[in-house]
């Protein structure tokens, strides 16, 4: 990945403790409405997401969920179900609360029964946002099973990004997340949304003051900006890779609306899990993926790189790194998160 597309490095962060945020962030959530068990998870995938270095899912998003909570388009008393529809296939019904628990119980549902059935499929439904979806993928092949996940749908209620050639944002960021079994550093694990950059980095970058890479975002006259302004006024996000991005989130969407059925919150998903003993022992397996990766990373690096990374790699390096550290926030977005815990009475000065 191009380092361009994180935060200006020059924007004022702060170091705040982990017990201090995860306080927080379950606080914010219990007042709304959440479970003890709900606000704890929810808190605990933003910060692991932040300790791996994904801050477009990290532990900002709390500002984002509580505007949803508060104008009601989540519901703080949801529970995730698992149904069955008249064919037999298995869908959890997230019933409009927060994605982050109904993904995980699909995902534990996929990976569990595809090691019974050699293959699984799960769709998730009426669910809010639904995290760091890497994070699903990469525990799924932790355990040999070979998960993909793909997300979309949401066009009506959340036009995001503009169709390649287009002027007008149609689509939503429809995102992907594979993870496969790999060699001896783990997973291989690939997520992305099909846009640029994934919604959160627009979302952070306003909050933070920051301007975006090129090739990002259009103006409301089809123009090119790297003003996260722009965006909320009116204009749209690009495609991954031109033409082969909107492919694929063409795809996704029919995956996910056409095929799975109306969208109610933010987006339908289609998990979908092979148990990679079906074809190779484990060993055989890890022993050629480490072949493979091996001389990838050999590879001699461009002017600019460092080093080519293998995807997943570098979260998981990250994750290591930063266990337990503080979160490093941008001034602005702690600000934000402070007034919002000062409305719901939330007191976290005396804790470091």
């Amino acid at each position: 990945m191009n380092k361009t597309t994180k935060y200006n490095p020059e924007l004022i962060r702060i170091d705040i403790s982990v017990k201090k945020l995860d306080f927080v962030i379950r606080e914010i959530l219990m007042s709304k409405g959440c479970s003890n068990e709900v606000s704890t998870e929810v808190s605990e995938h933003l910060i692991h997401s932040d300790w791996s270095g994904v801050e477009s899912h990290g532990s900002w998003r709390i500002i984002q969920y509580n505007n949803y909570y508060n104008t009601g388009y989540l519901k703080p008393h949801s529970t995730p179900e698992l149904i069955f529809n008249k064919r037999g296939a298995c869908i959890i019904d997230g019933h409009d609360g927060i994605g982050i628990p109904a993904m995980r119980m699909a995902a534990e549902y996929a990976t569990e029964h595809c090691k019974k059935s050699g293959i699984n499929a799960v769709a998730v439904k009426n669910v809010g946002h639904t995290g760091r979806l890497g994070a699903f993928t990469e525990k799924a092949a932790q355990e040999d099973v070979l998960m993909i996940i793909i997300g979309g749908g949401g066009r009506k209620d959340w036009r995001l990004v503009a169709p390649f050639g287009g002027s007008k944002a149609l689509m939503s960021t429809n995102p992907y997340s594979i993870g496969v079994p790999g060699g001896d550093r783990g997973p291989v694990v690939m997520d992305f949304a099909t846009s640029a950059v994934a919604a959160g980095w627009i979302y952070g970058a306003k909050l933070a003051g920051a301007e975006l890479p090129e090739n990002v975002l259009i103006d409301k006259a089809g123009n090119p900006t790297r003003n996260p302004q722009d965006y909320f006024d009116g204009g749209a996000m690009l495609t991954a890779g031109g033409a082969k991005g909107y492919a694929m989130a063409v795809t996704a969407e029919m995956i996910a609306e056409a095929m799975l059925g109306p969208v109610t919150t933010e987006c339908n998903w289609l998990i979908i899990t092979l148990d990679c003993g079906l074809y190779r022992e484990k060993s055989a397996m890890q022993k050629t993926a480490e072949e493979i990766l091996t001389e990838l990373r050999e590879c001699p690096p461009v002017k600019g790189f460092e080093k080519v990374e293998i995807p997943g790699e570098r979260e998981r390096d990250q994750f290591k790194k930063n266990f337990n550290e503080p979160i490093r926030l941008p001034l602005k977005t702690w600000e934000e998160i402070e007034k919002i815990a000062q409305e719901c009475n939330i007191d976290a000065k005396t804790l470091n």
